[in-house]
């Protein structure tokens, strides 16, 4: 009985199928358009701020010009956003590995649909929780941080008495990164070969030693990369800081008074609406140095995650 040629029916080398050169083009398209949008964006907020760009210091709202006018909030949308990576990447880490290697299976995938669910939750339920109850059930933590570590600058007070603070935001914009952080490191966690995992018990390692030599340096890339997305979402949150924050535009690594910076998708919120002329230019403005501000932590982390990648081959 003769064995069918599987051949017969190939194209020649080097011709493609139909269906090839189909996903070929498609995928090449989908990347182009994605620049493309790109491009577009940044075009845009350079055309429509390039006029409070060139416009001279008198002739922006408060002292100093245009950079002047950024840098407050520039500072506050950084200062929040770290504590929110603070916060959240420990968390996410220790929710992602209960998950996938300590939690029984009929509790781990409900565990990681309750947690993914969290993404869904609208911002302005986050503000309202954090102005409603995260707020006022903070005021004895600030006075209680004032007390006993003011001689840190971070508490140094005098407290809020209200619960609008940089650290009620951090921690809100937190709780609001956790489930992206927590989805791509969990699945990366879950990847980890089971050769690796098998061999590391089979020499007598515990289960938290072979998490620490095998599952955490397989996932370090993406960890790295799910904490760069939350950091993103965290840069350009808008609802959820405006409604808790109570802003005064100053400069200050103090978490804990009423004395708070202010962030520069908030302040695009709040001032927007009622700006007309050349104040449209400096928000958009400021909206060019917020897509500047993701751009580059976006470009660092691609190549933190590059370097890991190489350095654990």
């Amino acid at each position: 009985m003769s064995t069918p040629d599987i051949t017969a029916d190939a194209p020649p080398k080097g011709v493609k199928r139909p269906g090839d050169r189909i996903f070929t083009g498609l995928a090449t398209g989908s990347g182009i358009a994605i620049l493309t949008v790109l491009a577009g964006v940044a075009t845009f907020l350079i055309v429509k701020a390039w006029p409070a760009i060139t416009a001279g210091s008198d002739e922006i709202k408060g002292d100093g010009g245009l950079i002047a006018y950024i840098a407050p909030l520039a500072f506050g949308t950084v200062l929040g956003s770290l504590i929110a990576i603070v916060i959240a990447v420990p968390m996410a880490m220790a929710v992602s590995l209960f998950i996938s290697h300590y939690a029984p299976r009929r509790l781990a995938q409900p565990l990681s649909y309750v947690v993914d669910l969290l993404a869904a939750i609208p911002s302005v339920v986050y503000g309202l929780w954090g102005i409603a109850v995260l707020g006022p059930a903070a005021v004895s933590l600030h006075a209680w941080l004032a007390d006993n570590l003011g001689f840190i600058p971070l508490f140094s007070g005098p407290p809020s008495v209200t619960g609008r603070t940089m650290l009620v935001v951090g921690v809100v914009l937190a709780v609001m990164i956790l489930p992206i952080i927590t989805a791509i490191t969990r699945e990366v966690y879950s990847q980890t070969p089971r050769k690796q995992i098998e061999g590391a018990l089979a020499l007598g390692a515990t289960r938290w030693e072979m998490i620490r030599m095998t599952v955490l340096p397989f996932g370090r890339s993406g960890l790295i990369g799910g904490a760069m997305l939350g950091l993103g979402r965290a840069l350009g949150e808008t609802m959820a800081v405006t409604i808790i924050l109570s802003a005064t535009g100053t400069v200050t690594f103090d978490l804990i008074s009423s004395d708070n910076p202010s962030t520069i998708a908030a302040n695009i919120a709040l001032d927007f609406p009622e700006s007309s002329g050349l104040d449209v230019n400096v928000l958009i403005a400021s909206g060019l140095a917020l897509f500047a501000i993701t751009l580059v932590v976006n470009m660092i982390a691609r190549t933190v995650i590059v370097r890991t990648e190489k350095a654990s081959r």
